[in-house]
């Protein structure tokens, strides 16, 4: 009997077995390879275009922060303080890793590239992040799909753009993802440590300690199941003991022990001028360029009391708002967030501790964002931005529209000198800032959603 012959534009029954094809776009997540070296090449293009912009434009890519960094790393080269240099308000450990840009051959391409060699550090720390960012995920997820929500961060341009300008950050990012990855895995010496050294390095990731603590519950930490026995209602003080495990005080004293030491070092090295500059200096600094802060107009009024006010009385008592700013931030962040967030999933809790963070700082600038944008993939898989295609589409249009108002705004204050300050950079600095507290209510009301629905991380 002849074997029978498929019809025409209709497929063969063997045809079936064959598997299909997959996607171009598929195919560059099944491996790691091709997004590690796309995100490389990415940064690679960017380092270049930047030192051709920095010879031929009088609009400089370098970012003045990097410039700052340098000659902190110059005067260290020198065995002096890398506080001689006016300005660097960061650890002697950042002057410490860019001293290889202080190194001159003669060679002017030589020269220039061990002067790029910062940001080359910066923009692999990029890499390394978005490598913890992945394998944060992965434990969630599957490693195709972990890639494509690393690659938010590995292949944003924002993020390239700001590491290969100077911006340290990466470095940040580095620290975060691995102290929340630390902390998700129970290893809790580790996460000490990097808690310790995170708050040393840059003092905003105080903020996460207390997210953690009150996720390290004793049923959390606990290798076996929790009993499901009714029990007696606790008295407070049973409670309050119940509250101090091991885990915590673990977790306290060995990154109390890292904060001190390093401050203790580096205190001995440099002396005053280290607290001065590292730590106290922020509460109040009044730094008011690119700043997207609704406290923006108020900090440059300070930082010029004369300046449209007439001569002000500086014997007169004042509570300067820039001394205080830091109140309503401090409640939500290390409050308020973490108490109504962190036990029902810590990753989203720590997104929304550095939203609000930055939201509510004094000094908001672009670079701070990449404060959240690490923490960013963790939160969207589940997240009604996702879900609701045009709720996600509309917050990052508003988010993205916000700052270019804001930014042409401080064009033409910055760089045209033109008086922008009222009504135009405040209107945009509070549209900017709303926008903002908006998103951040929705972050919060999704891992709200996430524990009525028993999902929690």
């Amino acid at each position: 009997m002849a074997r029978p012959t498929a019809k025409p534009g209709k497929a063969s029954p063997s045809s079936s077995a064959t598997p299909p094809t997959p996607s171009l776009l598929a195919s560059f997540f099944h491996r790691s390879a091709p997004l590690y070296v796309s995100a490389a090449l990415l940064r690679v293009v960017f380092l270049l275009y930047g030192l051709w912009q920095d010879a031929n434009s009088p609009v400089k890519y370098t970012d003045i922060d990097y410039l700052v960094f340098t000659d902190a790393a110059r005067f260290v080269a020198r065995g002096q303080s890398p506080y001689e240099r006016e300005t660097y308000r960061y650890t002697p450990i950042l002057a410490w890793l860019l001293l290889p840009t202080t190194q001159t051959t003669g060679n002017p391409m030589v020269d220039a590239a061990l002067f790029s060699s910062g940001k080359v550090l910066f923009a692999a720390a990029d890499l390394v992040a978005g490598w913890l960012l992945e394998r944060v995920l992965a434990k969630s997820m599957d490693g195709a799909s972990a890639r494509k929500f690393a690659a938010i961060w590995l292949l944003n341009p924002m993020v390239a753009t700001i590491s290969t300008r100077g911006s340290s950050e990466g470095l940040l990012g580095v620290l975060v993802m691995a102290l929340l990855s630390a902390v998700m895995s129970r290893r809790i010496t580790l996460a000490g440590l990097l808690l310790g050294f995170s708050v040393h390095f840059k003092i905003y990731p105080f903020i996460y300690a207390p997210a953690i603590v009150w996720w390290m519950d004793a049923d959390r930490m606990s290798k076996t199941q929790p009993s499901k026995q009714p029990a007696k209602q606790p008295s407070l003080l049973s409670k309050l003991l119940a509250f101090v495990t091991p885990a915590r005080l673990q977790l306290a004293v060995t990154s109390l022990a890292t904060f001190l030491a390093l401050n203790f070092a580096m205190y001995t090295l440099y002396g005053p001028p280290f607290l001065n500059h590292t730590y106290l200096h922020h509460i109040t600094r009044i730094d008011h360029r690119h700043n997207f802060s609704p406290y923006n107009t108020q900090l440059y009024l300070a930082s010029s009391p004369s300046a449209g006010l007439g001569q002000v009385d500086t014997t007169a008592p004042t509570l300067r708002i820039e001394s205080i700013a830091f109140l309503p931030q401090l409640l939500l962040a290390c409050v308020l967030i973490p108490l109504a967030t962190a036990k029902r999933d810590l990753p989203a809790a720590m997104l929304a501790q550095t939203f609000a963070f930055v939201a509510f700082n004094k000094v908001c600038t672009s670079q701070y964002f990449l404060w959240y944008m690490v923490l960013l993939p963790l939160y969207l898989p589940r997240s009604s931005f996702l879900r609701n295609k045009r709720l996600g589409t509309a917050a990052l249009a508003l988010w993205v529209l916000a700052q270019g108002a804001w930014l042409q705004q401080g064009y033409l204050l910055e760089f045209l000198g033109e008086s922008a300050f009222l009504p135009g950079l405040w209107v945009a600095s509070l549209g900017f800032f709303l926008v903002n507290c908006w998103v951040l209510g929705v972050i919060i009301g999704d891992v709200g959603e996430w524990s009525r629905s028993g999902v929690v991380v």
